[in-house]
């Protein structure tokens, strides 16, 4: 039986890690067996990454609608109670939004949620 050299098959799966792996530091982008270990990681964090981004950037927006809420005289826990009550359905992305871009209609939102409070 005749030998089977891989020179092309490997040639191309290492030049394909090398390219995925352009951006990365030192060795990182030039060692096929390095390079191959920080696609894995890379590869990895990418996916855990795209779940933490969600979580940070509620964490953000709930920390702008309270900052913006505590300006006009009312906590955050408040502000989304009195949401509820008076049935106004804003996800907290568009009360963040609101409250930075249009600060007055922002102030509307908290009245009807301050008078839909219980006293």
């Amino acid at each position: 039986m005749a030998r089977i050299k891989a020179g092309k098959t490997t040639r191309r799966r290492h030049k394909a890690v090398l390219k995925a792996t352009s951006g990365h530091r030192a060795s990182r982008s030039r060692r096929y067996r390095v390079a191959r270990e920080s696609l894995t990681h890379a590869l990895a964090y990418s996916t855990a990454h795209r779940r933490l981004k969600k979580r940070t950037n509620r964490s953000l927006q709930i920390v702008r609608i309270n900052a913006a809420a505590r300006a006009l005289g009312i906590n955050y826990g408040s502000l989304i109670h009195g949401l509820i009550l008076a049935g106004i359905e804003l996800d907290r992305k568009s009360l963040a939004e609101l409250a930075i871009r249009e600060p007055d209609g922002f102030t509307e939102v908290v009245k009807t949620a301050r008078a839909a409070l219980p006293v």
